[in-house]
């Protein structure tokens, strides 16, 4: 059986991550501080900015790079499953049904938009895909999973990843001004919130920015919104298996599926902990400890997301991608804010 290096050699697995979490926890110290300083903005947003500052100005080297990643990706996590402690199962499920109709309706939206866009704008087809993808799911994590089932160019990847990544920058400043001029109740917001932005990390910045209960409203709606990953990849590997069939008898280029490397599993951990708090198995004075832990782990992992943002990077990603992910983008926003006016959930 495979042990994971980082479970037979710790220490050089702390060598080489302690320098990135060290820093990230550091930002990440400051943006609480201000956060309860400044609440209109909090602590998440805060977060992501210095994360920004800090790696535009600076420069951390690449010895950051290893737990600046960590806390990106595996304290995020952590933090979405923390959030599970202080939400009932029948509060999560019954918000995931509520979502549902807004969700596929972005989603479709989303995908329909990227396609007539990328056409008009002529980008080519597999850096539209990644494009689409990114915003209708999860903005990375989707471009991730679905990168070995089209198997674009890592320049394309690269691009994709760039692109979404600065509309999540900009929705996690705009969104909550903009739900506070339209004037929209904290569900609406968080359902907002939950369909039209792309990446997990923003929708919670934003969420939290905005309010508490649209913060967790907004983040079960992601996650419910992240499960759709699964059908897409099913469909995307039957897409690319027909059309390598058409190309080549073989069809050897069709990429793979892998369900086990592509399922969020937090998320089902995220409703383990929901189990828990409904079983009545957390104490009630518990409760405001884990608040807090969510808390600290959401901006830790949000200041490890601004320290990854490359503005150079983002710059030189040229102006039809980014033209591409700006109108497929409004596109979904618009399209949440139609049904949600609609169904009366605004």
């Amino acid at each position: 059986m495979h042990v994971p290096r980082s479970l037979t050699h710790p220490s050089r697995w702390i060598g080489s991550h302690a320098a990135g979490l060290l820093l990230t926890a550091a930002v990440a110290a400051v943006a609480l501080v201000l956060g309860h300083w400044v609440p209109l903005v909090g602590g998440p947003v805060f977060g992501i900015l210095l994360g920004i500052v800090v790696k535009n100005t600076v420069s951390p080297g690449s010895r950051f790079d290893a737990g600046i990643r960590f806390g990106g990706k595996q304290v995020l996590q952590w933090s979405i499953i923390a959030l599970g402690f202080g939400l009932s199962l029948g509060e999560v499920l019954k918000t995931g049904m509520e979502s549902l109709a807004v969700t596929l309706v972005t989603v479709t939206i989303a995908f329909l938009s990227a396609w007539a866009l990328g056409r008009w704008l002529r980008v080519e087809g597999k850096l539209t895909v990644l494009i689409g993808v990114g915003t209708a799911i999860c903005g990375g994590s989707a471009i991730a999973a679905v990168t070995p089932i089209i198997k674009p160019d890592d320049h394309d990847t690269a691009f994709a990843i760039s692109t979404i990544f600065l509309f999540n920058l900009v929705a996690v400043l705009l969104f909550p001004l903009l739900g506070h001029l339209m004037q929209m109740s904290d569900q609406g917001f968080g359902l907002w919130a939950g369909t039209a932005i792309n990446d997990t990390s923003s929708v919670v910045a934003a969420g939290y920015a905005y309010s508490d209960l649209a913060g967790g409203y907004a983040t079960i709606v992601k996650l419910t919104r992240s499960t759709l990953i699964i059908p897409i990849c099913l469909v995307l590997t039957v897409v690319m298996a027909t059309l390598a069939k058409r190309r080549s008898a073989g069809g050897t280029d069709a990429g793979t599926f892998n369900l086990a490397a592509i399922f969020p599993w937090f998320i089902l951990w995220f409703l383990v902990a929901s189990g828990v708090r409904t079983a009545g198995w957390v104490p009630a004075a518990a409760l405001p400890a884990l608040h807090l832990l969510a808390e600290v782990l959401i901006v830790f992992a949000l200041s490890a997301i601004g320290l990854s943002a490359n503005l150079r990077r983002m710059a030189a990603t040229g102006v039809r991608p980014i033209l591409l992910g700006l109108g497929v983008w409004v596109a979904v926003a618009v399209s949440s804010l139609i049904v949600q006016y609609f169904i009366g959930q605004l």
